[in-house]
Formats: structure tokens, sequence, C-alpha cells
């Protein structure tokens, strides 16, 4: 049977996963393949941490809020770029994504090479953001969650990655799909409570 890929999808949290590094978290898939396993990073944990604080030359650059966000628990020493260049450029530095399957990426989304002088590409980037750290899964484990129902799978849209309201977006993209994913944006965070 052939397995669908995961890639340019959004992963968001069900109220049923309760793991600290991913509640209530939006997930942006990066890269999933049946041998290596997934790569994403999260979309809404911005950080107090100013990208300018940690990446000097690349303060002034990002979108607002001008934060590291925390990508995932993995690899939180090392930095991950995700930009969209403006119409038609295609900056030095600057990778695009879409050129891996056209069908499933957010238009015009890539990464930056953060050893890349930004003087060389900021000027043709229209948003970036910085993560710290990303989310990773082994081959299987991501499916073997979704199939334990920790994780809805939603179609991702630029907005998501670079949404200036970082910390409601979980809400945001539930309540979107409407029917009963609209119904678990207003889940309570404890509902023993109601």
């Amino acid at each position: 049977m052939d397995r669908l890929s995961l890639t340019g999808a959004l992963l968001v949290a069900t109220p049923l996963l309760e793991d600290p590094n991913f509640y209530r978290s939006v997930v942006f898939v990066i890269d999933d393949t049946p041998d290596e396993g997934t790569l994403g990073v999260i979309l809404n944990r911005p950080s107090e941490l100013g990208v300018g604080e940690v990446l000097a030359e690349w303060g002034e650059h990002v979108s607002q809020p001008a934060v590291m966000f925390a990508g995932g628990p993995v690899g939180q020493d090392a930095g991950l770029a995700l930009a969209v260049p403006d119409d038609g450029q295609r900056p030095l530095g600057w990778k695009s994504l879409d050129a891996m399957d056209a069908k499933t990426w957010p238009n015009g989304l890539g990464t930056v090479d953060l050893d890349t002088p930004p003087q060389l590409v900021a000027d043709a980037l229209r948003q970036m953001r910085v993560f710290a750290g990303y989310a990773g899964w082994s081959a299987g484990q991501l499916r073997a969650e979704i199939d334990q129902g920790a994780w809805y799978v939603l179609p991702a849209t630029v907005d998501d990655v670079f949404c200036a309201d970082p910390r409601g977006l979980w809400s945001r993209v539930l309540r979107r799909q409407g029917g009963e994913l609209a119904f678990v944006a207003t889940f309570p965070h404890d509902p023993t409570l109601n």
C-alpha cells in the first residue's frame, strides 16, 4: 500500500495529547519519508528571546513577533529558518521547498541558510521566522501517534507559518476547518473544571 506523505501538512495536537512538548501545538511538517521519519517545527511556541539577541544580523529581518520560536525538543542549540521571498525572487542562501512537491507546499515557502550574510538575502525576503530546534519522529513513530488519536493532519498555509499571533494558532486552525474540529477549538484546558 502506498504511503501518503505528510510533507507540507500541519499536525495539530488533539486534546488527548498531553505530552508537554506538544500540548496544543501546531507543527509544520518540513520532511516526511517512510525510511527516515518526519521532521517539522512547532509554529505556536514563541519565546521571549529576540532573534537579534541570538543572531544579531538577522534580528531586523524577521517577521513579527521578532523572537526565536521553540521549534521542538530536538536540536535546540541549532537554528532553522523558514522564509518567503518577494515574488519571483530566488535569493542566494534561500532554498525553495515547493520544488520537492509543488502540490503540498504552501506557495513560495523555503529555508534560509543562516550562515549566509543577511545583506545577500534579507532584502529579497517578504517573511521570515527562525526556530530553535525541531520536532522529529523516527520512521513509523508519527503514523502510530496519528493512529492513536494524538494528531489531526490538516492543510497548511503560509499565514500559519508566519502568523502575527502564534499563541492563538491552535484554535484558529481548528476553527477554520468547520464542523467537529471547530467545536474542538473551544475545548477547555482542564475539562474537569466545567
